[in-house]
């Protein structure tokens, strides 16, 4: 498990970027953290950290955005909305996790018990105005919390 404190977006793109150069492929990496935590702020660090070089933005009414290019391909979930199993199958998202990229999904308490046990947990907290704890840790210690 590591903790890192942010003041800043550019800091939380940061420490996605670091986590995105540990990244093989397969990975999922699961978002919590309430509206507006920096979510989608971490995601533009992991496609940076990925080698993408375009734009970056939330897949709220897409439900998916896919970042081509770069070393891996990055498929950005927002799972707010789905709620049983068939939504999941019907998003495709387990022919993502299938291609060898890396899956982030937003809202990923709403798929806890289809996650794989490669998951990447991600916990972003609010502690102030522009200031964010940032836990990554694998699935076994978010088990644990």
């Amino acid at each position: 498990m590591e903790i890192f404190i942010s003041d800043s977006p550019q800091k939380t793109e940061e420490i996605a970027f670091g986590l995105a150069k540990t990244l093989k492929g397969g990975e999922v990496i699961a978002f919590r953290g309430d509206l507006g935590a920096g979510k989608t702020c971490f995601t533009r660090g992991l496609s940076s950290g990925l080698g993408f070089e375009g734009e970056v933005t939330s897949p709220t009414f897409a439900l998916i955005n896919e970042y081509l290019g770069g070393r891996l391909p990055l498929y950005h979930f927002d799972m707010y909305h789905i709620s049983c199993w068939e939504e999941l199958y019907s998003c495709g998202f387990f022919e993502y996790i299938e291609q060898g990229g890396v899956v982030a999904a937003e809202w990923s308490e709403n798929i806890e018990n289809a996650l794989p046990d490669n998951t990447v947990y991600v916990t972003i907290e609010k502690t102030g105005e522009n200031s964010r704890k940032i836990t990554i840790c694998d699935k076994k210690e978010a088990e644990i919390q």
